[in-house]
């Protein structure tokens, strides 16, 4: 039987992840030429050939494909190891805030995954707005926050750097000499500033047609037709879509997604949960949501 060593398989996922040889080298503390080897040893192993030429840069085979499957199981199931032993003196309680938009995406993940590694922390999620979030942030009523769009500050971290796109039923219709149908959060919300900074810009007339505290009552809205909505594309929920170039709707930006610690000396039950979150969420994030364009 053949036994994949973990440092290979490693290297590969890192490999895939940075982009490449010469970025997972730096990033493992190897050279170019090592990790390289490293990848031939990995083909020995397996007898099979991993990697394929695109253009200028590497692409993986179809046994490539199989065996990065693989590693990711692997690696995770390794990193689960070695924290949930670390983790057995982790004890104490975390106050945790994130946006609604991953409260179903993200939050069983983040919470299930720690849960395994430190089952003697106990966890308290409030799932709300930036606005609110925030404000429990500075008060004290939070440990940690994931927020949209906040400025830089010592005890934030960047997780993603994510799309703001324009979403609206399947069969969303609208003609550019009526006002386009928005549906909304009350302010504070940078997600309608910048939908009304947008249209003000490009001339287009609009109209509040529902709001709703949560973000579920803003999904359901726009499942109903009432009109259109702005967020990332993270936890689009199946019935709606992209609204993509047939609308001819304003250009946004995208939005930085952080998270912010209530102090610079965590407790080490902090600390882990802001581990288990970065990488969750960094890995989540960057597997792109489907776009699913709508009919004009």
């Amino acid at each position: 039987m053949i036994n994949l060593p973990t440092t290979l398989l490693r290297t590969l996922v890192t490999a895939i992840d940075s982009g490449g040889f010469g970025r997972a080298a730096q990033l493992l503390g190897r050279t170019q030429s090592a990790v390289s080897l490293q990848m031939q040893r990995l083909e020995q192993q397996v007898g099979e050939t991993l990697f394929r030429k695109q253009g200028r840069s590497l692409a993986l085979t179809d046994a490539g494909e199989v065996v990065l499957s693989y590693a990711r199981r692997m690696m995770e199931l390794n990193d689960e190891a070695i924290s949930a032993i670390k983790g057995l003196a982790v004890a104490g309680s975390v106050r945790l805030g994130l946006p609604q938009d991953f409260a179903e995406t993200g939050l069983p993940t983040i919470l299930a995954r720690f849960a395994r590694a430190h089952p003697a922390v106990r966890v308290e999620a409030r799932v709300d707005r930036n606005s609110v979030l925030l404000d429990q942030l500075q008060r004290g009523q939070l440990d940690l926050a994931l927020v949209f769009g906040q400025l830089d500050d010592r005890e934030s971290i960047k997780v993603a750097e994510l799309p703001i796109v324009w979403i609206g039923p399947v069969r969303f219709s609208w003609s550019r000499r009526e006002p386009l149908p928005l549906v909304l959060f009350e302010p504070p919300c940078l997600f309608r500033q910048a939908a009304l900074q947008a249209l003000d810009k490009a001339g287009i007339g609009w109209r509040l047609t529902f709001t709703s505290p949560s973000l579920a009552g803003l999904w359901a809205g726009v499942q109903a037709g009432l009109g259109i909505i702005i967020r990332t594309p993270h936890g689009l929920p199946q019935h709606l879509r992209v609204l993509d170039k047939p609308y001819r709707l304003p250009r946004l930006a995208s939005v930085g997604l952080r998270l912010h610690a209530a102090t610079s000396s965590p407790t080490p039950a902090i600390q882990r949960l802001r581990e288990v979150l970065v990488q969750t969420l960094t890995e989540n994030c960057a597997s792109p949501a489907p776009r699913r364009p709508a009919t004009a």
